[in-house]
Order: structure tokens, then C-alpha cells, then sequence
């Protein structure tokens, strides 16, 4: 018997929403800080484009696993705090013990273990954010976490540029500073978030049959989102791709701060599309923003693929770069949370990250490959076609 759904509070803006803002705020502080010097770590081991497609391909796609179980699960249980709490924990110190990596495949079982935890805490805390809130409310909400976790990932390669120059180049200690904002994440979470535990769990059926319970209209939703998710590649392959455009005009050092800098600029854009989107979208059609967000990454790709070489245009690609998935983080979200009923919540974000950690897998892992064995401009053509097509099937979504 299905659960009855949980009133939801008048006003949006409430001690939930607020700290799990703040708990994605110091959780992404936490890892940016490691992305923005993943593939310079990875340089100082002798290891190119290749690993680092291989080592977030893999991560992501071992986090939409955990997330589609997690989302399984989640939605059979009383309480789903304690999950989610216990997500940020590992991810936390998994990112921690990248200090200790000698290796390339050290590298990886760290990234991978963090993003496990990082997996499965997801639709735990999407469904809690989403009973917080009226549905009239949902992109306002869902673009408020995103513009406070994109303000951690705004601190974090800022935080890692001054503790480089601080410890002298050494990343390990770097990495050893992540476990603050981590920690910070998982007490904000633990003290802020408030949620009422449901009278009735819902029932035990097979996983294939949660799945199949899900709306037509999501199933459609999830094609577009898939066929777009094959093209959208790790954005920290856009900091690998500025540091080796740069480098021979300016030099390793200068080229990596410049990296640094750009990246840092595309995620100030992520924020401030993601609460613009989410607003946005509660007072128009969702699904025509999203269709919009994800046409942007056309002429991002189309630049890349062109080769371009001048800082004004590696400017355009990061600030393209940030607006896409600053409306696409906060719109999907919200139209998953539209279209899945309450009871289902849980299922229906977990099914969104598998399809976008597939999408991440299979992209991140094409992008490397082909930008390592044939060429750059090949791997980002190709990715060009799937964003326009992916937008024009999100056009045609019917609720």
C-alpha cells in the first residue's frame, strides 16, 4: 500500500532547504578542490587524458549504480537521513585519501569510493528537499542547492590555487584539506535537516516492478536526459583542455592558474543559472528551459572541436560550459520531481543519476579515448550531434 504523501510546508525557503543548501555547499567545497587538481596529479605521475577519462568514466559510473540503488531502497525507509548522513561521510574521507595515492590505480579506487558514497546518499537527500517544498516551489528549491553547491565548487579551485602556492606544488597535503568542508557537510546535515519520518514504509516489491511503475511521461523524460547524458562529458576535461592549449604560449605555471581561473568562471555561471533556471522553470514550461540549457552546449562543443585558442575563446566554452549544467542539474531535478509521484521519489532520482552516470560513463570514457588516439576535434564533434538531439527529444516531452 502506497504511503500518503507528506504536507508540504507554505513557504519554500525553510531550515531544510537551508541546510541541505549548506550541507551541498561544504560537500562540494570538499571535492572541487580535488577535481581542480586531479589532472595535474595525475601529469606528475606520468598519466595523461587517457587515465583521467578512464578514472571519472569509471566513477561516474559506478555512482549511478549506487544511486539507483540507493533510490530503490531510500524509498523503503521510515527514515532516510541516517543514508544520506552516512553517504557524506565516505565520500569525505575517500577524497581524503587521495593524500595517500602513489599510483594511478590508487588514484582511482579513491575517486571511485567517494563517489560511491557520493552515489548513494543522492536521492536520499533530493527526495527530503523535495518534501520540504510545495511543487509549485520545486525549481526554486532545487536551483537554491544547486547555486549553494556551486558556490562551494566556486571556493574549491580557489581554495586549491592558494594551498598550492602555500605547500609549493605538493598536492598531497592539498588533499588532506578536503576533510574540513567535508566534515562541515556532514555536521550541517546531521544538525539542519529536519525530516518526519513516514507513518507507513512502502511496500517490498521486486526492483524491475518499482522501475516499471514509474510514469510514461518520466520514461520519456529519462530518453532525452540519456541521449544528451552521452555527450556531456566531465567538465574536468575542459581544465585539461585550457591547461594544454595554454601551456606552450604561457608556460606550466601560469598555464595551470589560468586553467584554474577559467574553471572557477564557469562555475560562477553554473551558480547563478542554476537558482535562474530553477525560478525560471516554476513560472514556465520546465521542459522548454531544459530543451534550451541543453542546446548551449552545442556551440561550447562546436568551439572545442574548432580548436579554439585564444584565452576570449576558452572564456566563451567555460562560461557555456557552466550555464549548461547550471540549468540542467536544476531543471532535471525538478522535472523528475514534477513528473514521479512522492511515493516514488526515491526511484525516480535514482533512475535519473544511473541514466546521467551512464551517460557521464560512456562520454567521459569516448571523450578521452578518441581525443588520446585520433583527435580532439573528432571527440568534440561528436558530442556537438548527441546535445542536439537530446534537446529536441526534451521538446517534445508531454506531461
Amino acid at each position: 500500500m502506497e504511503h500518503p504523501a507528506q504536507p508540504a510546508p507554505e513557504s519554500w525557503l525553510n531550515r531544510t532547504t537551508v541546510g541541505i543548501g549548506l550541507t551541498s555547499l561544504f560537500s562540494d567545497w570538499c571535492h572541487e578542490i580535488a577535481t581542480t587538481i586531479l589532472p595535474a596529479f595525475l601529469a606528475s605521475m606520468g598519466l595523461g587524458p587517457g587515465w583521467l577519462g578512464v578514472i571519472e568514466g569509471t566513477s561516474d559510473g559506478l555512482s549511478g549504480v549506487a544511486k539507483l540503488a540507493g533510490g530503490y531502497y531510500t524509498d523503503r525507509l521510515k527514515k532516510r537521513k541516517p543514508l544520506v548522513l552516512a553517504g557524506y561521510a565516505l565520500t569525505t574521507v575517500a577524497t581524503g585519501a587521495l593524500a595517500l595515492a602513489g599510483q594511478g590505480t590508487h588514484v582511482m579506487a579513491a575517486r571511485v569510493t567517494a563517489w560511491i558514497g557520493r552515489g548513494a546518499r543522492t536521492p536520499g537527500r533530493k527526495a527530503v528537499l523535495a518534501a520540504a517544498v510545495p511543487a509549485t516551489a520545486y525549481g526554486r528549491a532545487f536551483g537554491l542547492e544547486r547555486l549553494m553547491d556551486t558556490t562551494g565548487a566556486i571556493a574549491g579551485p580557489l581554495t586549491a590555487f592558494w594551498l598550492l602556492h602555500l605547500y609549493g606544488g605538493d598536492y598531497r597535503p592539498v588533499f588532506l584539506w578536503t576533510l574540513l568542508p567535508g566534515l562541515l557537510a556532514v555536521v550541517c546535515f546531521g544538525l539542519l535537516v529536519r525530516e518526519r519520518p513516514l507513518a507507513v514504509s512502502a511496500p517490498r516489491i521486486p526492483f524491475a516492478a518499482s522501475l516499471r511503475g514509474l510514469p510514461a511521461s518520466y520514461r520519456r523524460f529519462l530518453l532525452a536526459v540519456g541521449v544528451f547524458g552521452l555527450g556531456d562529458f566531465a567538465h574536468t576535461l575542459l581544465i585539461l583542455y585550457a591547461t594544454q592549449t595554454l601551456l606552450p604560449q604561457w608556460g606550466a605555471v601560469a598555464a595551470a592558474t589560468m586553467a584554474t581561473g577559467l574553471y572557477v568562471l564557469h562555475n560562477v555561471f553554473y551558480a547563478a543559472f542554476a537558482y535562474l533556471a530553477g525560478w525560471l522553470g516554476d513560472h514556465r514550461a520546465r521542459h522548454k528551459v531544459l530543451a534550451a540549457g541543453y542546446a548551449l552546449a552545442i556551440p561550447m562543443a562546436l568551439l572545442l572541436a574548432a580548436g579554439t585558442q585564444t584565452l576570449f575563446g576558452l572564456a566563451a566554452i567555460f562560461i557555456l560550459g557552466g550555464i549548461c549544467v547550471g540549468v540542467e542539474e536544476a531543471l532535471e531535478d525538478s522535472l523528475a520531481a514534477e513528473l514521479a509521484p512522492r511515493s516514488q521519489h526515491g526511484m525516480a532520482f535514482g533512475t535519473l543519476a544511473a541514466v546521467n552516470a551512464v551517460g557521464d560513463f560512456a562520454s567521459s570514457l569516448l571523450v578521452g579515448i578518441l581525443w588520446s588516439t585520433v583527435s580532439a576535434p573528432a571527440a568534440f564533434l561528436g558530442v556537438a550531434i548527441l546535445f542536439g538531439a537530446g534537446s529536441l527529444l526534451m521538446l517534445t516531452l508531454r506531461r
